[in-house]
């Protein structure tokens, strides 16, 4: 079967097409056909330092849709043929990968293959995002920090499902936030003086719940955009910058909290509460409730292309790699 695999660490031009054995499912495990699979930061992270990479040679992809190729002992529930959807430790750059079965998922009715490759990781995260970690209530503000991205696109939507009072979304373009102004978004604020924006749109207020996956200062930034008795969620450092702290200083004055959130590390430690999370996430697109958009799709052996693209920082919406021929 033929695979993306990186050997080294750098530039998009390490990934390479190899031939690879198929896989064979291990007791516990399912191997799926891949008719998709998602561009995620986490990948170009990986190829790039070597995020989340064991050991090399390391082929990239979390999350993928296919169809079931064989069943390991152990599993019920899925069968071979079934149509899914599947969040995987890595391997989803390939014609077969091998899947935990606690993070394989039947697609419903009415969703096809492309669609599924873009539910893995983005829609339980926004889910999880809003509803479990952030906890938000009906006719409070929301404020998210890279609006046009893939997950950015999807909390618009299901805050504004969820009864959001207002949703706000800050872009690093114009032409960002004229993107995200059509999934959900209020206003979008562009530049590192957003906190003084969501200030004057709030009347000096501030925001209930802010979500960061920038880190660094952008996070000090969505700190400094809540209101008495706000919540930050963390959920990635896609700025590279020094782990970020927080101590009495910050929390203390408006009583804010701050919480974290990864799917990948949530779907090691607790893959039965990430089930329950996708399956309602997943109901909110088979209702026409979230529409998840493809803005770029790529064949497999054009893997590197998809990687420099998402490195520009210029992409919107969601990255596929179109695998099944």
């Amino acid at each position: 079967m033929r695979a993306v695999e990186i050997g080294e660490y750098g530039g998009p031009e390490v990934l390479a097409v190899v031939e690879a054995p198929v896989p064979e499912p291990r007791p516990g495990e399912v191997t799926i056909d891949v008719a998709y699979a998602g561009v995620n930061f986490a990948d170009l992270k990986a190829r790039a330092n070597g995020y989340r990479v064991p050991s090399l040679p390391f082929r990239p992809g979390l999350e993928v849709s296919g169809r079931i190729r064989a069943v390991g002992a152990g599993v019920e529930g899925l069968a071979p043929g079934q149509e899914v959807a599947a969040l995987t430790e890595g391997g989803g750059y390939a014609e077969v990968v091998r899947a935990a079965a606690s993070t394989v998922f039947a697609l419903p009715d009415g969703l096809d293959l492309r669609t599924g490759a873009t539910l893995p990781t983005v829609l339980p995260t926004a889910h999880a995002l809003l509803h479990e970690v952030g906890r938000l209530r009906a006719g409070e503000t929301v404020l998210v920090q890279s609006a046009a991205g893939g997950v950015g696109t999807v909390l618009g939507q299901l805050a504004k499902a969820a009864g959001a009072g207002a949703v706000y979304g800050v872009v690093s373009s114009p032409g960002k936030a004229d993107y995200a102004l059509k999934y959900g978004y209020d206003e979008l604020f562009t530049g590192d003086g957003f906190p003084a924006d969501v200030r004057r749109a709030t009347g000096g207020r501030g925001v209930d719940l802010a979500l960061d996956p920038v880190g660094g200062d952008t996070l000090r930034g969505s700190l400094a955009s809540l209101a008495l008795f706000g919540r930050l969620v963390s959920f990635g450092n896609a700025s590279g910058a020094a782990p970020w702290q927080v101590g009495q200083p910050e929390l203390y004055p408006s009583a804010v909290s701050v919480a974290g959130f990864s799917i990948l590390t949530l779907a090691q430690t607790e893959p039965q509460a990430l089930r329950a999370i996708a399956a309602r996430a997943f109901r909110t697109v088979a209702e026409g409730a979230v529409t998840l958009p493809v803005t770029a799709e790529f064949p497999l052996a054009e893997a590197a292309e998809a990687h420099r693209l998402m490195d520009t920082r210029t992409t919107m919406g969601k990255l596929l790699l179109r695998v099944e021929a």
